[in-house]
């Protein structure tokens, strides 16, 4: 598949998690509307949703860093930095991101933004310090790549959805176990819809955070192999990753400004020492080792 191709995969995939996470959301919201006898939910929360997402979506570059707690990169102190991202954006044909950095000594790294026009590449100190510059080229192609092949748009958007639909089952479980259900007819067949609204709404209440999850961190694994050999593209050069890679797996340091709800960004998990149930269909990443055999093997 060319990389052109990917790119349309991936904009059909954001059509596909609208499309899917929408529905979810709709019927969550009917069976709250049941339960709780308040039939205006569902305007009123699709409403708030619909401005939730576009103040997300067009805010993400900056809700993230400011999570992350990154600040922009200072050109004359990160001239090289500086140097590799320009570099990296002309070999991708892409506007050069804005630089940021987090001052932590763990090696990680993320890119964000909902198109190449709006992007932001963000380094740690620690990625800066300690990686050569043939590592930190492979560790910047890497993040150029998501952004080239439009996977930023994509899991921005699976983290928004996977947000709204949490909060969304966060509400109904709430609302049922602190007694806010309606008092409407509950006898004859408004009583056994009542109760099957109520069984249905709490089992996808319950489902609908996991599934979610499921979803992003698949899409998540599949992007990262993906933009490792894009990078090997641009770099003409797997090694520098590699050696990168290889360092970040050495790292034991967990990073400080690390959170599960952008841990996917990063190049690696930065959550390190989790011990995780199912590690291969909970992980945001690939395991190191593999991505490493795939880059050697080119």
């Amino acid at each position: 598949m060319s990389f052109y191709e990917e790119i349309k995969s991936n904009n059909r995939m954001t059509y596909f998690l609208f499309i899917i996470f929408f529905f979810l959301i709709i019927i969550l919201g009917i069976l709250v509307s049941l339960v709780t006898d308040f039939y205006l939910f569902v305007p009123i929360f699709g409403f708030i949703a619909i401005v939730y997402i576009l103040v997300s979506y067009y805010n993400s570059d900056k809700i993230v860093t400011a999570i992350s707690g990154a600040k922009p990169a200072d050109e004359q102190q990160f001239k090289q930095l500086h140097n590799i991202v320009e570099e990296m954006a002309l070999a991708s044909g892409q506007p050069k991101p804005k630089v940021y950095v987090i001052h932590d000594t763990a090696i990680n790294a993320f890119a964000t933004g909902r198109n190449p026009e709006h992007s932001v590449i963000c380094v740690t100190t620690g990625a800066v310090q300690r990686l050569n510059r043939a590592e930190l080229t492979g560790v910047v192609a890497h993040e150029m790549s998501h952004i080239r092949n439009r996977d930023i748009k994509v899991m921005t958007m699976a983290a928004i959805l996977v947000g709204l639909a949490v909060l969304l089952s966060d509400f109904m479980l709430r609302m049922v176990f602190w007694g806010g259900v309606g008092r409407g007819n509950r006898s004859g067949k408004g009583g056994a819809l009542f109760i099957a609204a109520l069984a249905i709404g709490i089992i996808l209440a319950i489902l609908t955070p996991f599934i979610a999850q499921l979803i992003k961190f698949a899409i998540s694994r599949k992007r990262e192999y993906l933009a490792d050999a894009s990078a090997a593209q641009l770099t003409r050069y797997p090694q520098g990753l590699v050696g990168a890679l290889q360092k970040i797996k050495n790292d034991k340091e967990p990073l400080e400004a690390a959170n599960k709800a952008t841990a996917h960004l990063y190049i690696a998990n930065p959550l390190k020492g989790q011990k995780l149930w199912m590690k291969s269909m909970f992980s945001t990443h690939p395991p190191i080792e593999d991505r490493i055999a795939r880059l050697q093997g080119m």
